[in-house]
């Protein structure tokens, strides 16, 4: 791990920031880390979440699998070639995320609160969203511009889902919980994934308006405390509105995927 911290020191020193538009027509700055880079660490930090984690095999897996593929089709050209890859971890935690390099994770606890396949592919999408959109990118960019590279390199140590991975990180060095990939993203990157990830949802067959079930029963099952991984969206109403408003838009695109046979079943 200390030698690709080092990699990616240099990296981050020699390489130029470079200006972008998002999906949603944001300016972006990224660039800190070359696209390859980011695509190694995300593999490394999956690779390594894998071997200290249990892992659920089975039912779940296949689904998550089936559930990933779909939005996979869905993606521009050189998303679909990379080698995606999902993996469901046995936590309660309601929590997922995806990664450069195309690793996508989820927590069992999050099939409790996403009660079909419409409401697992919205927060699927979402955290695919994240990547597509060059989140991880912009953040590392973000601070490597505010702090320099060896502040970079420092907050590969920093956790974005929950005390029990980034108490893992800080005790074990586990590189799985790099701040670059799992801190929490802005709001404006919370609310470009939801923009993201509810299209892309429906480019694949998955009904949008399913992902205003999954936020409101990921909201109900936080309590008086949302769940950590709803922490980035103060306002959880708003986000609501948000989802809603989007989804009536996308209801054509949905039913135009489903009649070109584009339709899911994945359990």
């Amino acid at each position: 791990m200390k030698k690709l911290l080092l990699a990616l020191a240099v990296a981050v020193t020699i390489t130029a920031c470079a200006t972008t538009t998002s999906p949603t027509g944001r300016t972006q700055y990224v660039g800190a880390v070359s696209q390859d880079q980011l695509n190694q660490l995300g593999a490394q930090a999956f690779t390594q979440m894998k071997s200290e984690q249990r892992l659920a095999g089975g039912q779940q897996s296949s689904y998550l699998s089936c559930v990933v593929n779909a939005l996979v089709r869905e993606l521009p050209a050189e998303q679909r070639q990379i080698a995606w890859e999902a993996a469901v971890f046995v936590d309660d935690n309601p929590n997922a995320f995806a990664l450069p390099g195309g690793k996508v994770g989820v927590n069992t606890g999050l099939f409790t609160v996403a009660r079909d396949q419409h409401q697992l592919a919205a927060v699927v999408a979402h955290e695919i969203g994240h990547v597509i959109a060059r989140h991880h990118d912009e953040r590392i960019t973000r601070q490597y511009g505010a702090a320099g590279a060896l502040q970079v390199v420092g907050s590969l140590l920093g956790a974005r889902y929950g005390e029990g991975i980034g108490n893992a990180a800080m005790q074990g060095g586990s590189i799985a919980a790099q701040a670059g990939f799992l801190l929490p993203g802005s709001r404006a990157q919370e609310t470009e994934a939801d923009v993201v990830g509810q299209d892309l949802m429906a480019q694949a067959g998955f009904d949008p308006r399913k992902a205003v079930d999954l936020w409101q029963n990921m909201i109900a099952a936080g309590g008086s405390r949302p769940p950590q991984w709803l922490s980035t969206h103060p306002n959880p109403e708003s986000r609501i509105s948000e989802l809603q408003a989007r989804a009536t838009g996308l209801v054509p695109v949905y039913e135009q995927a489903r009649a070109a046979g584009r339709r899911p079943a994945c359990g």
